[in-house]
Parts: C-alpha cells; sequence; structure tokens
C-alpha cells in the first residue's frame, strides 16, 4: 500500500530572515478539519474589490485554495521568484479556480487594506482569481490552515483532493524551488488528466497564520 503521507525536506532556512515566522508540520502531520478525499466545507467570502464568492458555485471546476501573507518570508520566496504566479497563471489558463486567502486578523501580519491589497495584487503580478479576506479566520480554521503558504486542491466533484505544503523543501532560499517537487503542480495535472492524486496530504510549512 502506497504511503499518501509525504513530510517536506527542511534545507538552509535563514532563521534571520524568518523572524518571527514559524515552521510548522516538522513534527508530524497536522490534524485538518476539511478532511481529504471528504467534500470541502463551503465558504462565502467577498475580496477586496467588495465582489462576494462561494465555494460551492465552482462545483464542476477545479479549484486552489491558497493561505496567504505577502509579508512572510517563505511567500516571498515563491512571490519574488515569480513561482507561484507562474502557476497560478499556467493553471487558471486551463480553467482552474486559484483563491488566495487573507486569513490575518486585525492589526496583525498580513491583515491589508483593500487598497493595499490592490496595489500587492499588482505589484505581485498575481494571476489568482480573486483574493479573499477572511479577517475573522473563520475560513482559515474550517479548513485547518496553519501556514502560509498552505494550499488545497479541490477536485470536480467538490472533495479534497490535496492538502498541504506547495513543495517539498521547507526553505526561503529561492534556488530550491527548481528542485522542489511541486505537490500543487502535481495534484492539479492529475485531476486535470481524471487521474487519481498519488500525494494527497503533506505537512505544510511557512509563517504560522496570524489569527
Amino acid at each position: 500500500m502506497k504511503n499518501l503521507f509525504s513530510i517536506p525536506k527542511f534545507s538552509r532556512v535563514d532563521f534571520s530572515k524568518v523572524g518571527i515566522c514559524l515552521l510548522l508540520g516538522a513534527f508530524g502531520l497536522p490534524t485538518y478539519a476539511a478532511e481529504v478525499s471528504k467534500p470541502a466545507p463551503d465558504f462565502t467570502l467577498t475580496d477586496h474589490l467588495k465582489k462576494t464568492h462561494t465555494l460551492s458555485k465552482f462545483k464542476g471546476q477545479t479549484v486552489v485554495l491558497e493561505w496567504l501573507n505577502f509579508d512572510c518570508p517563505f511567500v516571498k520566496k515563491h512571490y519574488d521568484s515569480g513561482n507561484m504566479q507562474a502557476l497560478q497563471k499556467k493553471y487558471t489558463g486551463l480553467k482552474v479556480k486559484w483563491l488566495s486567502i487573507l486569513s490575518s486578523a486585525p492589526g496583525k501580519q498580513g491583515n491589508y487594506s483593500n487598497e493595499q491589497i490592490t496595489k500587492l495584487a499588482q505589484d505581485k503580478k498575481s494571476s489568482a482569481t480573486a483574493i479573499l479576506i477572511d479577517a475573522d479566520g473563520k475560513v482559515g480554521r474550517l479548513y485547518g490552515a496553519k501556514t502560509t503558504p498552505h494550499l488545497f486542491v479541490i477536485g470536480p466533484k467538490g472533495d479534497l483532493v490535496y492538502a498541504g505544503a506547495i513543495d517539498d523543501h521547507a526553505s526561503t532560499d529561492v534556488e530550491d524551488i527548481a528542485k522542489s517537487k511541486n505537490y500543487v503542480a502535481l495534484a492539479l495535472d492529475a485531476v486535470l488528466a481524471g487521474k487519481s492524486v498519488v500525494t494527497k496530504q503533506t505537512a505544510s510549512y511557512g509563517c504560522s497564520i496570524k489569527y
């Protein structure tokens, strides 16, 4: 029987850059409120443009949920390199819906005004379908989101097919991206090809979400 769990490799983490960010998942897999291979919990959130989005309205389509904090060094690794935006652009071009979610509480790192989000999205060249605001943390807790980044892939039947890290190198080093196994891309490729996802759940890594 194949082991469906995988723990990312930790390599050259510069703790002087990490600051108050925490590496999570190094000591075992987290417990998710949303369960892999079961229906993804429905939710409704508003984006920075004041448009409302309900997950269940995307049923029949593949959806990515990406927990986001632009000030997190681990997020910066994937955005400053263009890695996250490339994934967003590639898969939204294949009709995948990509929802970035901000669950930082008011007054905490990663909580931004609508105007700040608009500017950040433009500066970072985000290709997400929408950037959703979850300032009370209800959706983050519903999914058991622990870190930024933390990613979830929902298949067209509405089931959660992947939850965890973006890849298998838990570092802030951009050079690690090229040699990493990208779990999200692998999951999306499998779903779009009508195949089963092999690695369904991993331990996420990054900064703790500022609930």
